[in-house]
């Protein structure tokens, strides 16, 4: 049983178990004894928040810094993946508002599901004046900004560190680009080893929630999915057009390409599992290894599409749950920390990245973290929407960056070239089989 399914599993009977033992005699002292322990597994996920989310921006910019000096298709291929990052959490900042205004949650399952959750009410933080909000951004002490949990400060001062540490001469910049290396390697152990606890966290918050919001929890939960999938998705299908006007590619011809990258993608919530089959996908659009060989995999260590909109929809949409009046300052620190800190994102399946790619957009925005442990059971279907959206985004880039710096111009057009671009179902690329639409997923 894979891990996504265990904490699945794990959510499901402690919601079933609560529901039907909510009336029971035994259910006050079993909520008393569940509560805590679903608390301490969530603190340990907690405390490699700051760590790791320093570590893996550092590796993140360093990483992006020598991409971009490495060559022209590099540093084109950076600028649009920061474009595409950026306008995706702006977009996601209104989109969810609206979503969840047209589509609110049903009934009265907030207010249940609230109260089932009512011990992390408490920790919402103190909305900022808007000269608190500008003052915030430069940390006077960094150590102390990341002991108070103060992420936006925390990320500039990372941020600032990262690139005077391009500016070193290699010896020491290689020794320190190893250092913060080790530190992320070292806190995904630590995740790893809490993760395979996460059936037993999420089973006993999932009895608490279960005796006291009662049924009420499995529509909310699916309201959840559909509104954050929904987000992510049109980012997603954002990829078609950035690949008909980008890259001059026509709609069934780019759709034909990603397929068997999609299909990839589906089965395991991996853009880096995708790489191969994005790699094909790009050949059959004409783009040359030359350029997808260096955009390709430099988008699954770098660039995660649906990861900022997404993300921050999560974190807007645990706000409207507990009733947060998300303020300007509030919602544009979660536009900055969701864009900045997906740099730092992590090439798996969701359950391993959830925690620590969304919990400091809630820290930073003032929404409570508890929720997460519930949605973190649930993440598989978003995740898959998520993966998609990644893997199709990353070869609309390619094929759009590697247009725009003449790469696909570097070899004879042919006309059988012009009739693929156009989407011509009849032709295949040079050098591939007629059957090669069909072949399995990454072959």
């Amino acid at each position: 049983m894979s891990q996504a399914t265990r904490i699945l599993a794990g959510l499901a009977i402690g919601l079933l178990l609560g529901i039907f033992t909510a009336r029971a005699a035994f259910a006050p002292q079993a909520i008393a004894i569940a509560d805590p322990i679903g608390g301490l597994w969530l603190d340990a996920l907690r405390m490699t928040i700051v760590p790791l989310i320093v570590a893996l921006l550092i590796n993140g910019i360093t990483a992006s810094a020598e991409a971009a000096r490495s060559g022209r298709l590099a540093g084109r291929a950076v600028i649009l993946f920061m474009v595409v990052l950026w306008t995706g959490a702006i977009l996601s900042a209104f989109l969810t508002p609206l979503l969840l205004q047209l589509f609110p949650i049903p009934g009265g399952a907030a207010g249940e599901m609230k109260a089932a959750l009512s011990a992390s009410a408490d920790k919402v933080g103190e909305i900022p004046t808007f000269g608190q909000f500008v003052r915030s951004f430069v940390p006077t002490n960094p150590i102390a900004a990341a002991a108070n949990d103060q992420i936006l400060p925390l990320l500039v001062f990372t941020t600032v560190f990262a690139f005077a540490m391009t500016r070193l001469p290699e010896e020491p910049r290689r020794h320190l680009a190893l250092f913060f290396r080790a530190v992320a390697d070292a806190m995904l152990v630590i995740i790893n080893w809490v993760l395979w606890l996460a059936p037993i966290g999420v089973f006993a918050l999932a009895y608490v929630v279960g005796a006291k919001a009662g049924a009420s929890a499995f529509g909310f939960l699916l309201h959840y999915i559909l509104i954050v999938s929904a987000v992510g998705c049109v980012i997603w299908f954002a990829a078609w057009p950035l690949a008909m006007f980008g890259g001059r590619f026509g709609f069934l011809a780019f759709t034909r390409a990603v397929g068997p990258a999609h299909a990839v993608a589906i089965s395991t919530q991996s853009s880096l599992a995708s790489l191969p089959a994005m790699l094909r996908g790009a050949e059959k659009l004409g783009v040359p290894v030359a350029a997808s060989g260096v955009t390709l995999p430099l988008a699954v260590a770098l660039f995660r599409a649906t990861g900022p909109a997404m993300n921050l929809a999560v974190a807007i949409y645990v706000a409207h749950w507990f009733g947060i009046a998300l303020s300007p300052m509030q919602m544009a620190a979660g536009v900055a920390v969701a864009a900045t800190t997906t740099l730092g994102s992590i090439s798996l399946p969701g359950s391993i990245s959830f925690i620590s790619a969304i919990g400091p957009i809630c820290i930073a925005m003032g929404v409570p973290l508890e929720p997460l442990v519930l949605l973190l059971a649930v993440e598989t279907l978003p995740d898959i929407v998520r993966t998609t959206g990644n893997v199709a985004m990353d070869v609309a880039t390619t094929s759009s960056v590697a247009r725009r710096t003449g790469f696909d111009e570097t070899e004879p057009q042919t006309e059988q070239d012009r009739l693929l671009r156009e989407g011509d179902a009849s032709l295949r690329h040079p050098g591939l089989d007629p059957g090669s639409m069909n072949t399995a997923p990454g072959n």
